[in-house]
């Protein structure tokens, strides 16, 4: 795997997103704030030049591990997410129900 940039978060009062840079491009998983308990996953965006460099699952792992970090819980609306929470069982102790919408 090609070595990835680091991951930045940039947080709002209600939303906020984890960016990648590479380059003048950039993957981003954006989510909304619910509750200080409670982000939403909202959408995951890897530009065609990240595709097989594992950039989406790290920002994931990212939500993840900050979740933890931080006693949060995700609820998974992108189906990025969604799907790697269905791969990895051990990630259940950070995802709220009500992410099958898709």
């Amino acid at each position: 795997m090609t070595e990835m940039p680091d991951i930045r978060l940039e947080r709002g009062a209600t939303e906020g997103r984890y960016v990648m840079p590479r380059g003048d491009e950039e993957a981003e998983l954006t989510f909304s704030i619910v509750s200080p308990q409670l982000v939403s996953a909202d959408h995951t965006r890897v530009p065609e030049s990240f595709r097989g460099m594992g950039a989406a699952f790290a920002l994931v792992e990212r939500l993840v591990a900050d979740a933890r970090a931080q006693g949060f819980r995700i609820v998974p609306k992108c189906s990025y997410v969604q799907a790697q929470r269905r791969k990895h069982p051990d990630w259940a102790d950070v995802f709220a129900d009500g992410g099958d919408e898709g």
